[in-house]
């Protein structure tokens, strides 16, 4: 920290406290140099991690949500909430090491839905079926064949 009188880099902090509002840190320090006092404020500086939607819309990563929708999906079937929580922190993961801090929303399904693939069946195409966006039964068909398909291999 540069001191405000004097210009010298170097100082000691005397006290350290959180501030009134509660996301701010309130330093003294006393530099070295000049042995002036004065006082820093520091707080966090957070950057959302986004998630990059079809039409291009850029959407805060929302844990809440994707644990939701991953819920609905789960409902009423032999799903532990243990493996629920890991493909959430697997997903903000991914999104997290971003270089650019975001993913696209096909990524983050992708991962989402392989995980339930494995997990359970019906979850999972209960899941894509919201996902995918099937325009006709053709198309749940399809997906379903190819599920059959991975199974019996």
């Amino acid at each position: 920290m540069k001191c405000p009188f004097c210009g010298h880099i170097q100082d000691k902090v005397v006290d350290s406290r959180e501030a009134k509002i509660g996301d701010t840190i309130r330093r003294r320090r006393e530099c070295v140099q000049c042995g002036r006092r004065f006082t820093t404020y520091e707080r966090i500086d957070e950057i959302p991690y986004m998630v990059v939607k079809k039409d291009g819309r850029r959407e805060k990563f929302d844990r809440q949500k994707l644990l939701a929708g991953l819920l609905k999906a789960c409902e009423k079937r032999p799903v532990p909430m243990a493996k629920l929580e890991q493909i959430v922190n697997e997903t903000e993961t991914l999104v997290a090491e971003s270089k650019e801090r975001e993913r696209s929303s096909r990524e983050v399904g992708e991962l989402v839905m392989n995980h339930l693939r494995k997990l359970d069946k019906v979850a999972y195409v209960r899941f894509a079926s919201v996902y995918l966006d099937f325009k006709d039964v053709r198309e749940f068909m399809d997906e379903l064949k190819e599920l059959l398909k991975s199974k019996a291999k």
